[in-house]
């Protein structure tokens, strides 16, 4: 396997099924245990290398979108995390993770808009936006579940 892929399906996570979307969301959340900082640096490291992977790995049909592709899921998730106060509990993870799916499956707009993005540059946009909803809808519930989110 090469380096762009292995990057691209997360080290072959985005070969799991069902919902390999699921999967990359999934392989991110221990991140949470080192707070919102970590969250966005590596979210900003997991968004650069997998625009460079996705570039690579559809290069030669780069308005294709594949399910297998699943850095995107890691950088959005990891951007909702973001979202997190330093002491979430894990139902602040659970409530993240659920934010960021339903964001990213309904595609409501911006993201349906960022969805429509051509070449990596759509691939990764959507989940991104759909993480940075997610982190705010997060950080704007925060007074309401005190000690949760």
């Amino acid at each position: 396997m090469n380096l762009p892929l292995l990057i691209a399906t997360m080290g072959g996570v985005g070969r799991l099924n069902p919902a390999p979307g699921t999967w990359g969301s999934l392989v991110v959340l221990p991140v949470a245990l080192l707070g919102p900082l970590a969250a966005v640096l590596l979210a900003l490291l997991v968004t650069l290398i997998g625009f460079y992977a996705v570039r690579e790995v559809l290069r030669d049909t780069p308005n294709q979108d594949p399910g297998w592709i699943v850095v995107d899921e890691a950088a959005g998730m990891l951007i909702a995390l973001a979202g997190l106060s330093l002491g979430a509990s894990i139902w602040g993870v659970l409530i993240a993770f659920g934010l960021f799916r339903i964001f990213d499956i309904l595609k409501p707009w911006p993201i349906s808009w960022a969805d429509q993005q051509k070449g990596a540059f759509g691939v990764m946009l959507d989940d991104i936006v759909a993480g940075a909803l997610a982190a705010l809808a997060l950080i704007l519930a925060r007074p309401f579940l005190p000690g949760v989110i």
